[in-house]
């Protein structure tokens, strides 16, 4: 048996040089500005998308792969070594259709595969991370149900939050789910958001101001991990101040052992918007 491959979808917000280096198979989502479609990580990376959103008209959509994008995919891995298993780790089926297509592509493969589809119920490196975690332990030759494991070990243990400037961006792409209550114009209110146990989107609390809304996702966070070893994993869509400013107030207050930094890319862009910050934290 060979080793164990693993594919995602472009919404791990996985940094191209990581994916390149532990061998991970990405399939990516469009992003559609008017007439034109672009490949989420492909044709457009977070530069080009944010400098693009800002100059944009209306405001872009984006879709799903389709089941043959997928199938495209397990097909050559297959090719290249049938008796490799392949788990393939996607966006939460509660925000897209992604995985669904994954779950169609499996059902139109004509030969016997070994392929263990998982829905991650989350977004952006809150699946991110157990997609590169799963990838190194695959290079490493550790077997399909280890890795299944671990997967599944880090989804239990992995909390996350973000901070949008705007929440029009949640609302116009349908994505809000039960944060819709907090849509208004309030003066300087921040909802600290983050997603339930079903991938959807939930409003956490809201608190007036950026540093009060930091403060209480250190609260939070404190809740579940006090000072047990933590690895955590920052996130930004264009500005990295923020992210900044919430990183070093995290740094002080946790048992941090490892760091890592990712940009939102344009698929989660759409839906979030320009002004994001993000914090995935997970137990060692």
């Amino acid at each position: 048996m060979g080793k164990v491959r693993i594919v995602t979808d472009s919404t791990a917000d996985i940094p191209e040089e990581i994916r390149e280096r532990l061998g991970i198979s990405m399939v990516p989502l469009k992003v559609l500005f008017g007439e034109e479609t672009f490949l989420d990580a492909v044709t457009i990376k977070s530069e080009g998308f944010y400098e693009k959103l800002a100059q944009a008209s209306a405001l872009p959509t984006t879709s799903q792969p389709s089941p043959v994008e997928f199938s495209d995919v397990y097909q050559r891995l297959l090719g290249e070594d049938a008796e490799s298993p392949i788990i393939s780790l996607h966006l939460s089926a509660a925000l897209s259709g992604t995985y669904q297509s994954a779950v169609i592509a499996q059902s139109m493969l004509e030969e016997e595969a070994d392929l263990t589809i998982l829905d991650s119920k989350s977004a952006s490196y809150g699946f991110g991370m157990r997609v590169v975690k799963a990838a190194e332990m695959a290079q490493a030759g550790e077997s399909k149900e280890r890795i299944v494991e671990e997967i599944e070990r880090l989804a239990n243990s992995t909390e996350l939050y973000f901070l949008v400037d705007t929440l029009e961006y949640l609302q116009k792409g349908g994505r809000i789910g039960k944060a819709s209550a907090l849509i208004g114009s309030i003066l300087n209110i921040k909802p600290i958001l983050s997603l339930d146990s079903d991938g959807v989107v939930l409003a956490v609390d809201k608190v007036r101001g950026t540093k009060k809304a930091m403060a209480r996702i250190v609260e939070l966070l404190k809740k579940t991990y006090g000072d047990e070893p933590v690895g955590m994993t920052m996130a930004y869509s264009l500005h990295k101040e923020t992210a900044g400013e919430l990183y070093e107030l995290l740094k002080s207050q946790f048992n941090v052992q490892a760091v890592s930094w990712t940009t939102i890319g344009a698929v989660i862009g759409t839906h979030t918007g320009p002004g994001t910050s993000a914090v995935f934290m997970y137990r060692m």
